[in-house]
């Protein structure tokens, strides 16, 4: 090692250890990696005339078992908020749940994307929302003054970490079309979603009436990009235009569309999800068996919510683990990750037995 490469060597910031705080904190899952090193070999043509483009949007219809309209974007932000504008006009308004993340967490994009569709918000225990409410508060208000209802937006698995059932997915569909609604589903952990419940992707999508969907890739060991997976044709018509509009066409698209070549073609996106899951059930489990702690909702995906005091969520700082707390006071959010180690998981729980 010369002179400058010990000199870069020491002004590179040491790697964090393995943390609970967020998926989005792990690097790229190895067959992420090794598609984009492929994808690097030579020139290849931009703006997503790519073969690794069309293989992406041809595996992702495979996945789904059906023919859809595929695009790829940059960040969940842009595909929900694209996708949703894709569904209503600016004096249209969308419904989800009120923890949902197109409410707390996208900075007013899908208002501002679709030139000021409201957002109007449900609540529902375990982060779901229910039929019954989509009912309420559509028929609350059918004037002129109000803006008319014409999208619903689920969350799976939600921000709490439960995940929508198939029947619950299709409760969901029956009232939307009986009132004229489309139904869009935020998938930012969607392959938590599918590894939890065991089915088809189709079973949780289009035959359950969601009408786009938006298929996460970057918490589930991607660098970045996320899919917008059209189901319904109709309302991809001119989604490309959007994307231009919106800054979100890549012109070297073979960079957000080949690491779904490589976690799609052998089923590591279902793999990685599988094991996040599984870590996720480690830790509810271990945390169950501590004192002072209180589950706040049921673990169905890779995240973990419990109440801890103060005083231990201070202490388990000073160890050096980093967490999320927005849920309240005392409420605490643990994610595990496409590479979580079982003894990432027992350290944590060795800590929080230490300091309970």
């Amino acid at each position: 090692m010369n002179a400058s490469d010990r000199t870069l060597a020491a002004a590179a910031p040491p790697p964090l250890r393995r943390q609970f705080a967020s998926d989005n904190y792990s690097g790229l899952c190895p067959e992420a990696w090794t598609a984009m090193q492929e994808a690097n070999a030579g020139h290849c043509p931009s703006y997503g005339d790519d073969a690794w483009t069309q293989r992406a949007a041809d595996l992702l219809r495979e996945v789904f078992e059906t023919d859809c309209d595929v695009f790829f974007v940059f960040n969940g932000t842009a595909a929900n908020s694209l996708a949703l504008a894709s569904c209503c006009q600016s004096y249209h308004s969308i419904l989800c749940h009120e923890l949902a993340h197109v409410e707390t967490d996208e900075c007013g994009a899908p208002e501002f994307f679709s030139n000021g569709t409201k957002v109007l918000l449900l609540p529902g225990a375990e982060g779901k929302i229910a039929p019954s409410e989509i009912e309420r508060v559509v028929g609350k208000r059918s004037d002129l003054h109000f803006p008319k209802p014409r999208a619903v937006s689920v969350t799976n698995a939600t921000e709490v970490g439960t995940v929508y059932s198939p029947d619950e997915l299709k409760a969901i569909w029956s009232k939307t079309k009986s009132l004229g609604l489309r139904l869009h589903m935020d998938g930012a952990r969607f392959a938590n979603a599918v590894a939890s419940l065991g089915c088809a992707p189709k079973e949780i999508t289009w035959q359950a009436g969601v009408d786009v969907l938006c298929f996460g890739g970057t918490k589930n060991g991607m660098a970045v990009g996320e899919s917008v997976v059209f189901f319904n044709r109709e309302l991809a018509h001119e989604f490309e235009w959007r994307c231009k509009q919106a800054g979100q066409l890549a012109s070297k698209m073979r960079f957000l569309s080949a690491p779904w070549v490589g976690i799609l073609k052998d089923g590591a996106w279902l793999r990685h999800a599988a094991h996040a899951n599984a870590m996720a059930a480690r830790l509810d489990a271990a945390l169950r068996e501590l004192p002072n702690t209180r589950p706040l909702f049921t673990r169905e995906a890779n995240g973990v919510f419990v109440e801890l005091p103060a005083a231990a969520i201070g202490a388990l700082r000073a160890r050096g683990w980093l967490f999320y707390t927005f849920i309240g006071a005392g409420g605490c959010r643990f994610m595990c990750s496409w590479d979580t180690r079982p003894e990432d998981v027992d350290a944590l729980a060795s800590d929080l037995r230490a300091v309970l």
